[in-house]
């Protein structure tokens, strides 16, 4: 294996055998320099060690045969354009052809008597034949250990124009000259058994399938310490020139508040309301994210933290992702707060700038709290003596907007909520410059909610027993996952609305989807908040914190189209007053992962016990949204697996900032 020094900044171009037009497949992959070369992760490893006989092959099955060639050639076809170059390998036992369509030139490669150890899947035993085997020439004399067979082998992704054979060579050769220089780019992590060089040797070169997760554990480990340490210097930073606002409160307002409320908070909400008074109560901005189940009650919680920034004398933005979510909290805080003295504004796309011209100067006359959607990023929204900023459903929105928003004041405290519980491991690795509070507990006297997955063929008896429900004085929630169809079998809420209405007569049926005015949309939810429409055929907009406890049944077609995540926040719908709630599931489950998640609905409604289940099924995505989920998309960590380096990483963080 030659040795020698290489800079991890050379661009791959300038390496032997590479070239222009193989530097650009390789940017495609994403390796632009030795640095990304020698961190591609092989997708797999296969173990081409132990050789069989050849009269011991099977048809599907790979395997690893060593023989001497005793005849080769080319056929070329009609018209001289295919051709098939073969040889014929012999190990005492039997035969096997190797086969080549279309590459002649591999002619020159082999010759008669040679002796090579082949690893293939073979395709016919009448004869023996492999395609496209990968080959590798004994040589008694060589003391070049064996790069595509006799070892633990790794397989990488690849690109067009670029062969398997030929990237694993290039990594073999690239990896002696530059290896070492990764310890000196290695973050110290004291107590760490692997060090960064060995590990991406054993990355590449593992003597066992074991040895390659090693190496893998702890390049994931580099990672999420990488990622712990910006978060934590960037959080120092802030604190360290930020004064923001004491925010604590005097309970003038939360006491009578808390007065008329026609329920008392669980002893959940009031432990967070506690760590959030004392983070109001400093001079560093609160950077907190609040989560909890859905229907757990995290509006009143944030209801209670603006209370006390507007008793300290500071005004309060609340950003909700839809307008529907953002008019629900309107007329939520309305009726709340204004009783309390407390103006409450409304501004989104559909409320125009002209209609409230006291938002659009910081000199006029402000509200104490301002609710809106991204209409209260816009630069025309200016607003004084900003105290705290509450963001709703915050996977929603990009950290970039989230910023933005903080921006209208001077180091505002920041809260911010979701209803999709989030993993520990998701948790610390992408807020790890937030503080998390859990409300654990969900409020009394709420009724159960009972799931069922059901096959299309069902949907008669299904629409009878939501006409019953209807019948019976109760609400009903219908979801699809399109506006218009798009793909066969697929329900559209536009297509389907005719059927549904004919199903369940003489009960109004109203159409919710995102192509509507805001004011359509508006005029539907009020009248089915007033149950003078008693079903909503909805596509998923619905997802998010819509809230009428009247509503005890939610049918959802197609669902195997939607994550755990969002059926879990689709169900949330329902379960909110004192009657046992339905969540019927309609779908057509063809693989194994559709069935399972659908499984996992009907035995559980823990939301945290379903977010772990997801982000194993489905990754950070569907939980975040790919917008965060973006900054989780590493290269060897695994957060549904790497609990543990995880929490690692986080205390190596600690350490290093400690001494720092």
């Amino acid at each position: 294996m030659p040795q020698g020094d290489l800079a991890l900044t050379t661009d791959l171009a300038d390496l032997w055998s590479v070239g222009r037009e193989r530097a650009a497949a390789l940017e495609r992959l994403g390796l632009r320099n030795v640095l990304d070369l020698l961190l591609h992760r092989p997708r797999r490893y296969e173990d081409r060690r132990n050789v069989c006989k050849i009269s011991q092959l099977e048809i599907g099955v790979p395997a690893v045969v060593s023989g001497q060639i005793t005849a080769m050639g080319v056929k070329r076809f009609r018209g001289g354009s295919r051709s098939v170059f073969e040889f014929v390998l012999d190990d005492g036992t039997a035969r096997v052809h190797c086969r080549w369509w279309n590459q002649p030139f591999r002619e020159s490669y082999y010759k008669v008597g040679e002796r090579l150890v082949v690893y293939g899947k073979p395709k016919d035993l009448k004869p023996r034949t492999m395609d496209q085997p990968e080959t590798e020439t004994i040589d008694d004399e060589s003391a070049e250990p064996s790069i595509h067979v006799n070892r633990v082998v790794p397989v990488y992704p690849l690109t067009e124009g670029i062969m398997q054979r030929w990237l694993r060579g290039l990594i073999y050769r690239t990896l002696p000259k530059a290896v070492d220089q990764f310890d000196q780019l290695a973050l110290p992590a004291e107590g760490v058994m692997l060090s960064m060089s060995e590990a991406v040797r054993l990355l590449h070169m593992p003597p066992e399938i074991e040895d390659a997760e090693r190496a893998r554990a702890r390049l994931a480990l580099e990672e999420l310490l990488r990622l712990q340490l910006e978060l934590k210097r960037r959080r120092k930073a802030m604190e360290a020139k930020a004064n923001s606002p004491v925010c604590g409160g005097s309970n003038d307002l939360i006491r009578p508040f808390l007065a008329k409320l026609p329920f008392k908070l669980t002893s959940s909400q009031t432990a967070v309301l506690k760590e959030i008074r004392e983070d109001l109560s400093r001079t560093v901005p609160m950077r907190r994210l609040l989560q909890g189940d859905v229907g757990a009650g995290k509006t009143v919680v944030a209801g209670c933290a603006a209370l006390m920034a507007m008793e300290s004398g500071c005004n309060v933005i609340l950003m909700a992702p839809t307008e529907i979510l953002a008019e629900q909290h309107f007329q939520r805080f309305h009726s709340w707060l204004t009783p309390l003295g407390i103006d409450v504004s409304l501004r989104t796309g559909a409320v125009k700038s002209d209609e409230h011209p006291s938002l659009l100067s910081g000199k006029a006359r402000l509200p104490k709290i301002v609710i809106g959607t991204h209409a209260l990023i816009q630069s025309s929204f200016e607003i004084e003596n900003l105290g705290l900023v509450i963001i709703d459903e915050q996977h929603k929105f990009g950290v970039s907007q989230r910023e933005k928003l903080v921006r209208k004041g001077r180091y505002p405290h920041l809260l911010v909520m979701t209803a999709t519980p989030i993993p520990r491991t998701l948790g610390l690795t992408l807020y790890g410059d937030l503080d998390i509070s859990v409300i654990h507990q969900l409020p009394s006297g709420r009724g159960k909610i009972r799931t069922y997955v059901r096959p299309p063929e069902k949907l008669p008896q299904v629409w009878q027993f939501v006409r019953e429900k209807l019948d019976a004085g109760q609400q009903a929630y219908i979801v699809h996952p399109r506006v218009e169809e798009s793909s066969a079998g697929v329900k559209a809420v536009l297509l389907e609305h005719k059927n549904i209405s004919a199903a369940l007569a003489p009960h109004g049926v109203g159409l919710l989807h995102g192509r509507l005015a805001a004011e359509e949309k508006e005029r539907v939810m009020s009248a089915f908040r007033k149950n003078k429409l008693q079903a909503l055929l909805a596509t998923p907009l619905i997802e998010v914190g819509v809230d009428v406890p009247n509503a005890t049944i939610m049918v959802i077609e197609n669902a195997e189209q939607f994550g755990l995540a969002q059926l879990h926040q689709l169900r949330g719908r329902i379960g909110r007053g004192a009657l046992d709630s339905y969540c019927v599931l309609v779908a057509s489950a063809k693989t194994a992962e559709a069935r399972e998640r659908l499984e996992i609905l009907e035995k559980t409604s823990d939301g945290f016990e379903i977010a772990e289940a997801d982000l194993r099924l489905r990754g950070p995505g569907e939980l975040l949204g790919q917008d965060q989920a973006g900054a989780a998309n590493f290269k060897f960590a695994d957060l549904a697996k790497d609990s543990r380096l995880v929490e690692e990483a986080r205390a190596l963080a600690v350490r290093i900032l400690a001494g720092e």
